[in-house]
């Protein structure tokens, strides 16, 4: 099968890549990228400008679409800015692809997305689910995580402040409150977009660590 790959720069994304690339069932990996990874034989990078993504593009027809990009409100400075990477690119990859004949649409979402939340952040993750949810897409699949335990390169306090409290706290908390491993969030995003099951499903952060 043929995947296309936004977010393989991430901790998620980079897991992903990794196993897609070792998966037999997997015969070509098409990376939307803002800067040239590594060379593969199954892997073929496609540097894009995502305001200006290409319309006829022959990569966009794929077995399926494997989505984790995403920014942080540090980094992307504004909200206007975050809405634009965590909504409005993977939106426009997955019309473009849809469009093309892809059947199928997997997000690494957040826990507690909603379009009615009062929180910011969960709002943009609900509104893209809602949104893909329009698209038509045979097999749609929203993995929705907690907090995602990892190295990244990028510094993030809050987030590491927050791990070492769920970390020491693990052995009383639910399963839907631990960390979750990326390795096992990209598990359950290959799996999903390999299986292509029908109608839209959820993986909840319980099923993730």
């Amino acid at each position: 099968m043929k995947l296309l790959l936004m977010g393989s720069t991430g901790l998620v994304g980079h897991h992903v890549l990794n196993l897609v690339l070792a998966d037999r069932r997997v015969s070509a990996v098409v990376a939307l990228v803002r800067r040239e990874l590594h060379e593969h034989p199954k892997l073929l990078t496609q540097t894009v400008d995502f305001e200006r993504l290409p319309e006829d593009a022959p990569w966009w027809r794929a077995d399926a679409v494997i989505c984790t990009l995403g920014t942080t409100m540090r980094t992307a400075g504004s909200k206007e800015a975050f809405r634009r990477v965590d909504h409005g690119y993977p939106l426009a990859v997955a019309r473009l692809a849809r469009e093309h004949g892809t059947p199928t649409f997997v997000l690494n979402s957040a826990i507690g997305a909603n379009p009615s939340s009062r929180f910011f952040y969960n709002r943009v993750k609900g509104e893209l689910e809602r949104d893909l949810a329009t698209l038509g897409f045979p097999s749609l699949t929203f993995v929705r995580p907690g907090l995602i335990g990892g190295r990244r390169e990028e510094a993030r306090p809050m987030e590491q402040v927050a791990s070492l409290a769920l970390g020491l706290l693990k052995p009383i908390l639910p399963r839907g409150l631990r960390i979750n491993p990326a390795e096992r969030i990209a598990h359950a995003l290959v799996d999903a977009a390999v299986t292509a099951r029908s109608g839209t499903h959820l993986v909840g952060s319980a099923e993730l660590t």
